[in-house]
């Protein structure tokens, strides 16, 4: 950690953000036996996200400041898992106390106040991608709008509390089913229409920043190469498997097959962008990003070619041919397995060409090497071109051949 850094951040630091992340291991722990005190199962509290995606935000925001304390990303992920972790455990405690015990509990204010968690969390979460990589704006024009986000966030954040406060003064604690306060539902009616306004203010302004910063950093992506391009690279993967994991949740019933998919996709579009941008953060094995993307779009194009061929021949043998349904259905299945190896090398091999050119650049080298060396006869001319080829290919630092003393 730098000097600047640690004047700016004194508490910026390992054992800080193993003090964190030890809070909020605490938290998804204690969210076991909240849920079943307020009966309900561990993924329904009243937070966004269930207590395990937290989890799992606050361990790459642990990884990410605990190796690399003066970067802001890893503490924005910290306590975006810690706060939404809090809110979930306070909406099961709310629906214990207010629904199922009316207001017998103890500590019960303490829910009140702490359930807005959702608030700085959704606030932190906001400003990641303007931050990415290194925790700055891309540039000095861009302060104006983190300055602008942070100070309306502010009064959002502060009205929630203001609200929490005046609920708890008036003994008017309202809670619904899944733990959130009814004040809080963002209407403009009522004594608190004033913060309805203002969150009407508030989410425009956090889908602008959103797209503000990924505008920023398309255009930085324009300009950038080596490294910073890569870490770009694995930006972009993230927030389209965010993006694209999201959509499939909502379009997938929640039934039992169609259940396990709605899971898995909606693990990885919560997942995939902090994983992504920690990964970038590090620069670890910051080159397979170009191998995951082709083989990511390949695997997709041919599934999509091969569900159609099936699709297709099964039609055409049921409803034109009027065979069998169970013969078409193996005929159908054996021709779209028949035809999975030849279709994956050539979609492979496309989709090399266009985003993993190194890898498409090498397996040529490799193939014109083969074909030369079959003619070759002599030794030093095999050598100089097995060391041109492997410069070309691999760009290592230093290459070096050995033959032994009696085969020279």
């Amino acid at each position: 950690m730098t000097g600047e850094t640690a004047h700016r951040f004194p508490l910026a630091g390992p054992a800080t953000a193993g003090l964190i992340g030890g809070m909020l291991v605490a938290l998804a722990i204690a969210a076991v036996p909240l849920s079943r005190l307020a009966h309900h199962s561990l993924n329904a509290s009243g937070g966004s996200v269930p207590v395990w995606i937290s989890a799992a935000y606050g361990l790459v925001g642990v990884v990410v400041a605990w190796r690399k304390p003066g970067n802001p990303l890893g503490w924005v992920f910290l306590f975006a898992g810690l706060f939404t972790a809090l809110s979930e455990d306070a909406s099961f405690y709310m629906v214990a106390d207010y629904r199922l015990h009316h207001g017998s509990l103890p500590f019960g204010w303490a829910a009140v106040l702490t359930q807005p968690g959702w608030a700085p969390a959704i606030t932190l979460l906001g400003v990641a991608v303007l931050l990415f990589p290194d925790g700055r704006p891309p540039s000095r024009r861009w302060r104006w709008l983190l300055w602008a986000y942070l100070a309306v966030a502010t009064l959002w954040i502060g009205g929630t509390l203001v609200v929490c406060v005046s609920l708890l003064a008036r003994h008017g604690v309202q809670v619904d089913s899944s733990g959130n306060l009814l004040a809080l539902s963002g209407s403009i009616t009522g004594p608190y229409a004033w913060w309805g306004v203002v969150q009407a203010v508030f989410f425009p302004l956090l889908a602008l920043c959103w797209l503000l910063s990924a505008a920023s950093q398309a255009v930085s992506y324009r300009r950038s190469s080596g490294e910073r391009r890569q870490q770009l690279k694995w930006l972009l993967a993230g927030a389209t498997a965010a993006v694209a994991g999201l959509m499939l949740s909502f379009m997938l019933p929640g039934m039992w097959f169609n259940g396990l998919l709605h899971t898995a996709t909606a693990l990885i579009g919560l997942l995939a962008l902090p994983v992504s941008m920690g990964v970038a953060v590090f620069k670890y094995r910051l080159l397979d990003i170009d191998r995951i993307i082709s083989r990511t779009l390949s695997y997709a194009i041919v599934t999509g070619l091969l569900v159609g061929v099936y699709a297709g021949l099964v039609l055409l043998a049921t409803r034109v041919l009027e065979v069998h349904g169970t013969v078409a259905v193996a005929a159908a299945t054996l021709a779209a397995a028949a035809l999975f190896a030849p279709v994956r090398r050539r979609v492979q091999r496309i989709v090399d060409h266009r985003f993993n050119r190194a890898r498409y650049d090498a397996d040529r080298t490799v193939a014109a090497f083969a074909a030369r060396l079959q003619d070759a006869v002599d030794l030093g001319t095999v050598r100089d071109d097995l060391l041109a080829s492997v410069t070309g290919s691999l760009e290592p630092a230093h290459v070096s051949i050995w033959i032994p003393s009696g085969q020279r």
